[in-house]
């Protein structure tokens, strides 16, 4: 799988159609892969998915707070990956529990992909989650339970950075919430993603949760337990003004089996004190309290560059 990006600052633009016009000539069986602008959905959108039906390209594409490109964050626009080939990729919603409708579109998915799979091995399942959806850790273990390890299972979170929910997700037809996008990419090594956080040896149980909300640690309210841990454990002073700067600096490990320490950041304070996560938390979670490592980690880094050489080979040159 080839492909090309584009970083434009509105699709509208007539460069941005003559580009996707040119890469359509020459790839004719190309597809777009659209990342988007929380700031610029509403015009951005609707501009793609008139695009993309008067060229005859499938769409898929999300929004996010920020996009990257060329190393840089933009805050307006978007930015176009080109497929060459497109592959399997289709939209699915809802997916929360709470929704009777879910369970027959989660089986859907999983039967699509199944299917399309059959018992071949060494592809990747890309997946794109609106960050609203409170039950991801059970639809990857629904996944995982029929497919196995016959893909490499990689993927991101989209939405709005206010954590509110929104329509962030669509395709050439539709714009949706509390869904995923689905991408079956052929002959792919997968990703490398290495958090290199270290566990603290004081660990703490989830005593009560619903999906991505924390409501009580070691029976006692979430926030007043989380308050006193980073203050503990780090010396830093966390209360209802300042959260969100600091709470993405200390978030939840859910310690598993084999030592492996599953990342949940709290990203919201409910007004009742439970802590609203990015990612499900199941109840009587192991928690560890994390402190996020430098940015220029060099931990991290070789961990990275290990892991990078376990799927490509010697990274030399």
């Amino acid at each position: 799988m080839t492909s090309a990006l584009h970083y434009c600052e509105t699709v509208a633009a007539p460069a941005t159609r003559e580009t996707v016009a040119a890469w359509r000539t020459e790839h004719r069986e190309m597809g777009l892969l659209a990342l988007v602008a929380e700031a610029d959905r509403a015009l951005e959108v609707p501009a793609l998915q008139e695009l993309c039906h008067d060229l005859q390209v499938p769409l898929v594409g999300a929004v996010f707070p920020a996009v990257l490109f060329q190393s840089r964050f933009r805050t307006r626009g978007s930015v176009l990956v080109r497929l060459d080939r497109m592959p399997f990729a289709a939209l699915y919603h809802p997916l929360n529990a709470a929704d009777p409708a879910s369970h027959e579109v989660r089986a859907r998915m999983i039967a699509d992909l199944a299917g399309r799979l059959g018992r071949t091995r060494g592809s990747a399942l890309f997946l794109v989650v609106d960050q609203m959806v409170a039950n991801v850790a059970t639809l990857l273990d629904d996944l995982y339970l029929t497919l196995a390890d016959r893909v490499r299972y990689l993927g991101a979170n989209a939405g709005s950075e206010t954590f509110q929910p929104m329509p962030c997700l669509f395709d050439g037809a539709q714009v949706a919430q509390d869904g995923a996008i689905a991408m079956l990419l052929e002959a792919h090594p997968g990703a490398a993603v290495e958090h290199c956080y270290r566990v603290p040896e004081r660990l703490v149980s989830a005593t009560s949760t619903e999906g991505n909300r924390i409501i009580a640690i070691d029976w006692r309210p979430a926030f007043e337990a989380y308050q006193q841990a980073v203050q503990a454990e780090y010396g830093v002073a966390i209360n209802r003004e300042n959260f969100y700067a600091y709470a993405v600096h200390f978030p939840f490990g859910i310690v598993r089996a084999g030592a492996e320490v599953v990342v949940r950041i709290p990203v919201s304070l409910q007004p009742d004190g439970s802590l609203f996560c990015v990612g499900e938390v199941p109840p009587n979670a192991v928690l560890a309290l994390l402190h996020a490592p430098a940015v220029d980690s060099v931990r991290t880094v070789n961990t990275l560059v290990a892991t990078l050489r376990s799927l490509s080979g010697d990274l030399a040159g």
